[in-house]
C-alpha cells in the first residue's frame, strides 16, 4: 500500500464559515464577490479562508456539505498515443469499479496547457488528479495538496514538489536497448528522443549514454538527437543521419512515435533489414512489420492500476509516507534489434 507525507482533506466552507464566525451565506456571499456584506464580516472571512487554506470551486452544494464529488481528472500527454491510451484504460477501470467519474484531457507537454487544465479540474472541485507531468516544475501544485487535495503524478517524476508517483524505469530500459544493439556488434548507434526539457527523454538519453560507456565506445555527438516531437521530425533526422559519411549501423528510438519514423526512414532508404531499430514503447503491430521491431515495453497497465490505488488510499484517509514506485521494463526481442553490424572490409 502507499506511502506519503501526511494530508489533510481540504478546507470546507463550513469549516471557513465556523473560524470566521459567520454564516454560510456570508462566506458564500464573500467568496463569490456578492455585494451585501460588510467589510468587518468581509475581512474575518478572508483571514478565515487564508488561515484554512480554503480554496474557492465550483459546485456549491458539495462545497456547502465537504461531500466528495466523484469526480478524478487524469491529464496525460496525448490521449491518441498507444502508451496513454492504455494507461487511461486501466485508469477508467480501476476508477469505475469505485464509482468515480474519470475527466481526461491532452496536454501535449505545454506546461501552461497542464496548469490550465488542472485549474480547470480544482474549480470543479475533483476528488483528486493523475497526472502526467508536463515540463520540470509543479511546484504551482502545492496550495492544492497542502489543502488535502491527492494528486499522483505517472509516467515522469513531478518537479520541485514532493507527490506521489508511479514510473517506468526509462535509464535502465534506454541502457538495456542500447546494450542490446552493441551486442550485435553495432558501435554507430543513433540515438533519437523527444524534447530534452522532458524527465523521460533526458533519462533515456542518459541510458543510452550510459551503455556506450560501460562498452567503452566513444560518444558521436553527432548521432544523438533530441527534439523529435513527431514521426515525422524523426524520419526526417534519421533519414539525414543515414545520409552522412560513416551513418549509423543501428538506432535506438527513444519513444513510440520515434520507432513509427525510424521505420518510415529505413523502408523510404531500403535499409530495414540493414540498420538495426531498438525502440522504447511497444507500437501497435510491432510483430506485423518487416522485420518485426524490437521494443522495451512499459507497463502502462500496471502504472495506471497503481496510480488508482494510492489515489484512492489518499481519499480514503492514508496518510503514509509519499509512495514512490519505479516499475521495471522488458526488452521485447522481435527482429529488428537483432539485426548484426556489418561486418569491417
Amino acid at each position: 500500500m502507499p506511502v506519503g507525507d501526511p494530508r489533510q482533506r481540504r478546507a470546507t466552507m463550513q469549516q471557513v464559515a465556523a473560524l470566521a464566525g459567520v454564516s454560510l451565506k456570508t462566506v458564500s456571499r464573500v467568496v463569490n464577490g456578492e455585494a451585501g456584506v460588510s467589510p468587518e464580516m468581509t475581512g474575518r472571512v478572508q483571514d478565515a479562508v487564508q488561515r484554512l487554506g480554503y480554496r474557492h470551486h465550483h459546485g456549491a452544494s458539495n462545497l456547502r456539505s465537504g461531500r466528495p464529488t466523484g469526480l478524478v481528472g487524469a491529464l496525460v500527454q496525448d490521449i491518441s498515443n498507444d502508451f496513454c491510451a492504455e494507461l487511461l484504460r486501466a485508469v477508467e477501470a480501476a476508477t469505475r469499479e469505485r464509482g468515480q467519474v474519470v475527466a481526461v484531457a491532452s496536454l501535449d507537454d505545454e506546461p501552461q496547457r497542464e496548469r490550465a487544465a488542472v485549474e480547470g479540474l480544482i474549480r470543479r472541485r475533483c476528488d483528486g488528479l493523475i497526472l502526467m507531468p508536463s515540463g520540470t516544475d509543479q511546484s504551482y501544485l502545492q496550495a492544492e495538496v497542502s489543502a488535502g487535495l491527492p494528486i499522483v503524478a505517472v509516467d515522469r517524476p513531478p518537479g520541485n514538489i514532493a507527490l506521489d508517483s508511479v514510473t517506468s524505469d526509462n535509464l535502465g530500459g534506454a541502457r538495456d536497448a542500447t546494450a542490446h544493439l552493441l551486442r550485435q556488434g553495432h558501435r554507430r548507434i543513433a540515438c533519437l528522443v523527444d524534447d530534452l526539457g522532458i524527465m523521460t527523454a533526458t533519462a533515456r538519453r542518459d541510458g543510452y549514454l550510459a551503455a556506450l560507456r560501460e562498452a567503452g565506445v566513444t560518444v558521436d555527438t553527432q548521432l544523438v538527437v533530441g527534439g523529435l516531437r513527431t514521426d515525422a521530425d524523426a524520419a526526417a533526422t534519421l533519414t539525414r543521419l543515414l545520409a552522412v559519411p560513416n551513418p549509423p549501423t543501428a538506432v535506438f528510438a527513444g519513444r513510440n512515435t520515434i520507432t513509427l519514423g525510424a521505420v518510415r526512414a529505413l523502408r523510404a532508404t531500403d535499409l530495414s533489414h540493414t540498420v538495426a531499430l531498438v525502440g522504447f514503447d511497444d507500437v501497435v503491430a510491432a510483430d506485423l512489420l518487416d522485420p518485426p521491431v524490437t521494443t522495451i515495453r512499459q507497463d502502462a497497465a500496471t502504472e495506471g492500476r497503481l496510480a488508482v490505488e494510492i489515489l484512492l488510499a489518499r481519499l480514503d484517509g492514508d496518510p503514509s509516507p509519499l509512495f514512490t514506485e519505479v516499475l521495471p521494463t522488458e526488452l521485447v526481442v522481435r527482429g529488428s534489434g537483432e539485426i548484426p553490424a556489418p561486418r569491417s572490409p
